[in-house]
């Protein structure tokens, strides 16, 4: 018997004085004790679809010109032979804030922008309970609050409870949504990329709490994902949407492993773990393009009225690592482990303890400002998010002629003109791209200008932090192909920031594994892949969820229905 039913959904959004469609005949069907994975690329649809049923749409901002969406009740109706069907689509506010919550919980995908800063965890998880418990004693509250988050497995709940959300960790602040989304037993979870800003090992956490949740309540789950990965191992049934369209529906088995339509089958193709691997020219031993030598960096821990240091965090601890040209270094661990610490030393953007770090044979180690602006162009760096590295304020042509200008690349504006010009071909981006703002490109092409103004300074050695973790798979697989092609053609030496072993294992040479500000495990990518030495490492790789060629075997569940 069918929890949810959704027929032929059409939602338009308001933009400019016009409707735009969002959602066109989408139908689908979730059971009770089912994982519905919906997935497909951003703008698809996916969330517009869960915000739809949900009722969370802004007010005179959408419309459905077509479509029901049903939620059954069974209780003792269902015992009689009948299940009642409540029309959310067109059921008054008052009857929707009864079901948000106590009939359907959502996750959604970053918990501080969901939780409230200046309330307790307490307090927060007591609102949902006395607006559908009203009936509770203070008591009773307490209870079931300390209850869920022992549920959910927050260390030491009944402290927590005290504790405003910014001291949690990001996995222990996902976890608490989850308390927040099931403390009123709802008989639906839709959860809407809830893992896609954890580490894997947090992430790994977080789907199995779910799933044993979800068995123990025989809840149906909707869940929203762009990770295949994830939806090999979770999902029951798979729907991809695409536009918009649900293009394609059916058990996990069959989407993942026999996929009938050319859209599920070309993002599957763009899997990182998918992709064709190139094919490298041998590697000649020289004289590496940048090293760390026992690099440390170590943050004072102050304490008292006067401050007084009392020991220091160490952030990066004696880590020696080296890149040659034309070759690619990955660096993986988990948050906090000091991937970014050590990368923004190495950039001396921030200031060592004790090491070295040399530039094609230089130590730049102690080098002032003045010291340092020479080597600059010849070491870049492109951040995770390019929408705030770009100038919002500066046409795409300012943004790559000022650092021309500042180093003297060039002998005028127009020749400086040219050459971003072909710098835009060489990422793949039109030229008529200079006279455009960065809010006018997607995401994809944002990350492709931030290459171009990495590449402008003709550098020597190139430092990727994250760049393609919120990316599509699609987007993100025309990205690794650009930088493979650049580090092989232009012999530039790259650092690679990432918790993507997909990504890793299509583009590094070699990979280093950190944890807790050390060096744990280094060596061809290959080899760690295949016979990591660590426990550490080995606990890594096992977390990470992953659609290798062939079948997928995903958890057993319930039988499902849905319809094209």
């Amino acid at each position: 018997m069918n929890l949810l039913d959704v027929e032929d959904l059409v939602t338009e959004l308001a933009s400019d004085r016009r409707w735009m469609r969002a959602v066109n005949g989408v139908s689908l069907s979730v059971r009770r004790g089912e994982t519905f994975c919906l997935v497909g690329e951003s703008g698809s649809g996916k969330s517009v679809t869960a915000l739809s049923v949900m009722g969370l749409l802004p007010a005179g901002k959408h419309r459905h010109p077509s479509g029901v969406v049903r939620l059954y009740s069974h209780g003792d109706e269902a015992i009689a032979g009948r299940s009642a069907a409540l029309d959310l689509l067109h059921a008054d506010e008052p009857t929707m804030r009864a079901v948000r919550g106590g009939r359907i919980g959502m996750i959604f995908q970053e918990p501080m922008t969901s939780l409230n800063p200046v309330l307790t965890i307490g307090e927060q998880l007591d609102e949902s309970l006395s607006l559908h418990y009203p009936e509770m004693s203070d008591q009773q509250r307490s209870e079931r609050i300390l209850a869920a988050l022992e549920e959910v497995r927050i260390p030491d709940p009944a402290k927590r409870i005290n504790e405003f959300p910014h001291r949690l960790s990001g996995g222990q602040r996902q976890r608490v949504m989850i308390a927040m989304a099931l403390i009123c037993e709802p008989e639906l979870l839709i959860a809407d990329e809830p893992t896609t800003a954890l580490d894997v090992t947090v992430q790994a956490e977080i789907l199995k709490l779910i799933r044993e949740l979800q068995s123990r309540r025989g809840m149906g789950l909707l869940f929203i994902t762009h990770d295949f990965g994830v939806v090999a191992q979770i999902a029951d049934t798979v729907g991809v949407m695409s536009r918009g369209e649900l293009v394609e529906v059916g058990r996990v088995e069959d989407v993942l492993g026999r996929p009938r339509h050319d859209y599920t089958r070309n993002l599957i193709a763009a899997l990182p773990e998918r992709l064709p691997r190139p094919v490298r020219p041998p590697k000649v031993t020289t004289t590496p393009l940048i090293e760390l030598r026992d690099l440390k960096v170590h943050f004072p821990v102050r304490q008292g009225l006067m401050r007084r240091v009392v020991d220091s965090f160490k952030a990066v601890d004696g880590v020696s690592l080296s890149v040659g040209a034309g070759e690619v270094l990955a660096l993986v661990g988990e948050s906090g482990c000091g991937k970014t610490t050590l990368a923004r030393a190495l950039l001396r953007l921030i200031e060592p303890t004790a090491g070295s770090i040399l530039l094609e044979g230089q130590d730049i180690t102690h080098l002032g400002r003045s010291g340092m602006r020479p080597y600059r162009r010849r070491m870049q760096v492109v951040f995770q998010d390019p929408g705030s590295s770009l100038n919002p304020r500066l046409p795409i042509l300012s943004t790559l002629r000022e650092p021309m200008r500042v180093h003297g690349i060039g002998r005028d504006d127009d020749a400086r003109r040219h050459r971003a010009a072909a710098l835009l071909e060489r990422v793949e981006m039109p030229t008529d791209s200079l006279w455009r703002y960065p809010h006018e490109f997607s995401g994809g092409q944002r990350q492709r200008l931030a290459i171009a103004r990495a590449l402008v300074l003709e550098p020597r050695f190139i430092m990727c932090d994250e760049i393609t973790s919120a990316l599509d798979v699609s987007v993100q697989a025309g990205i690794l192909r650009l930088l493979r092609r650049l580090v092989d053609e232009e012999g530039l030496g790259m650092l690679f920031i990432t918790h993507n072993m997909g990504v890793v294992e299509y583009l590094a040479d070699r990979m280093a594994v950190m944890q807790a500000g050390r060096l744990v495990e280094s060596g061809r990518t290959e080899e760690v892949l295949r016979a990591p030495q660590e426990e550490y490492t080995r606990t890594l790789l096992a977390a990470v969820p992953r659609l290798v060629a062939g079948a997928p075997i995903p958890r057993q569940g319930s039988g499902a229905s849905a319809h094209p």
